[in-house]
């Protein structure tokens, strides 16, 4: 018996053949067409294209401007936070003797509140005015006001001066003042 071959055989035969044969074709077209003019679908097409692509560079320029951009800000802002946190670190270890020494105020206020108003007259009146307004600004104002009616009337006077400045008052009255007194002596 012979042997028939199968349709689909066939079939597969003449598509690949007909695949081969467009595939030639359309290269021969190709090179043929490359001479002649282009149509006006061709030449918009062209156009169409040209120009999108020149908008996609633009926006890649626009893209890679906008990246420097904020690489600068970004930069600029970690400059400004290193120098904040350098200003800051600055000032903390500037404010730590001075927390220091408020602290050590406060204790001395807290002691001279404990104490006898009559006994703590006497020794608080012997310290630096400067140290005297701290403590005095630190404890609470019925126990200043009872030290201050056991210190001597100078002491006291130079004191209240003092706080009511707010700065250290070394006692002594002006040039003027004290001339204008021994006048009327």
């Amino acid at each position: 018996m012979i042997a028939r071959p199968s349709l689909m055989l066939l079939m597969a035969g003449a598509a690949g053949l007909s695949a081969v044969a467009h595939g030639v074709t359309a290269a021969a077209q190709d090179a043929s067409q490359q001479g002649q003019p282009k149509t006006r679908l061709g030449t918009a097409i062209e156009q169409d294209m040209s120009q999108r692509d020149r908008q996609a560079a633009q926006r890649r320029r626009s893209l890679t401007l906008r990246e420097q951009a904020a690489a600068a800000a970004e930069a600029r802002l970690q400059a400004s936070m290193a120098s904040q946190r350098q200003a800051a670190e600055a000032e903390a270890a500037t404010d730590e003797p001075a927390e220091a020494e408020g602290a050590q105020f406060d204790e001395l206020a807290r002691i001279y509140q404990s104490m006898r108003p009559k006994n703590a007259a006497v020794v608080f009146e012997q310290l630096a005015m400067e140290v005297q307004v701290e403590v005095a600004r630190r404890m609470r104002e019925r126990n200043t006001a009872l030290i201050m009616a056991n210190m001597s009337p100078e002491g006291a006077a130079r004191l209240t001066m003092a706080l009511a400045r707010g700065r250290e008052d070394s006692g002594r009255r002006p040039a003027a003042t004290g001339g204008a007194q021994a006048g009327a002596r």
